[in-house]
């Protein structure tokens, strides 16, 4: 049996035969890309983050999924207009996943607002609103095909993890967010930039730690079999196995 694979989840109503319920959601791209790539997915509800120690004792490797924004109080941010889709609750379990997962130095992989958790739960902050914020930024929030497409490019640094996965410098990528690391938490470095200068990668200082934080969505990609993406949960399933 492969690796097994905790993945975040977020709330959402959803129409059951009870009417419109509260439910926990999680995109079939990810458990099929952790599939593919040769793990099991387990999924991971948001709860009291005391239960996070216990929670990763049951898995080989962590995915922090994307989902709504992280609430502004968490990193001293503003409030505005384009905020969505807060769940305090979500925030506080996955802050103390990624805390404890660095202490046990999990293979972890934080995508889009994944990548958001790991760097304010490691004191770094977010542009609320990338087009607010930046000024030229593009708009990075895509939706529909582009979210299969690559329209943006992402510069690697050359002695970053993600290059050698990547077996280049350049990248194309899909975008669907509209937040972005600001200031960078304790230990992270940027490791990929969009050519308007959004950090688009980072990765931890302590090469022991087999972690990778993207603000791209390569579930998709892998759904159409993205070399790039399909490489970047190999590494993860790899990381796992141990």
């Amino acid at each position: 049996m492969g690796p097994i694979i905790g993945i975040t989840t977020r709330r959402r109503e959803v129409q059951s035969s009870a009417g419109t319920s509260p439910t926990h959601t999680l995109n079939d791209a990810y458990t099929q890309a952790v599939e593919r790539a040769g793990g099991h997915a387990l999924l991971f509800v948001s709860q009291d983050p005391a239960t996070a120690a216990a929670m990763l004792d049951r898995v080989d490797g962590l995915i922090l999924s994307g989902g709504g924004d992280i609430h502004p109080a968490a990193y001293d941010g503003p409030d505005h207009d384009s905020v969505y889709g807060l769940e305090p609750n979500r925030d506080a379990f996955e802050f103390a996943l990624i805390r404890e997962a660095m202490a046990r130095r999990m293979p972890t992989l934080a995508i889009c607002r994944g990548l958001q958790v790991l760097n304010v739960a490691l004191g770094g902050s977010l542009h609320v609103d990338i087009q607010h914020d930046i000024d030229g930024a593009n708009d990075h929030f895509l939706t529909g095909d582009p979210v299969y497409e690559t329209p943006v490019t992402v510069n690697l640094e050359a002695d970053s993890l993600l290059a050698a996965i990547c077996g280049a410098t350049l990248a194309g990528v899909n975008s669907i967010h509209h937040q972005s690391v600001k200031e960078l938490g304790a230990g992270l470095r940027s490791v990929g930039t969009s050519t308007d200068g959004v950090i688009e990668a980072v990765e931890h200082e302590d090469a022991d730690w087999p972690m990778l934080g993207v603000q791209w969505h390569p579930e998709f990609l892998s759904d159409k079999a993205d070399p790039f993406a399909l490489a970047l949960f190999e590494s993860l399933i790899s990381a796992a196995a141990g």
